[in-house]
């Protein structure tokens, strides 16, 4: 299991690509792959989330 630090530091780096992606997404027409990665990233986000819970 990762440290409580590179976790919060990952997170934050996930945050920043999320914020990123979706502001590539086009308002109508949506690009599949650029949708895969959003939905990428949220995933990751989610299980850092849950890894730092059971750290807490």
């Amino acid at each position: 299991m990762e440290s409580k630090q590179k976790l919060e530091k990952r997170l934050h780096e996930l945050e920043q690509k999320i914020r990123e992606t979706k502001q590539r997404l086009p308002a109508h027409s949506v690009k599949p792959p650029v949708m895969m990665d959003l939905l990428d990233l949220e995933d990751e986000y989610d299980s850092v989330m849950k890894q730092l819970k059971a750290l807490t």
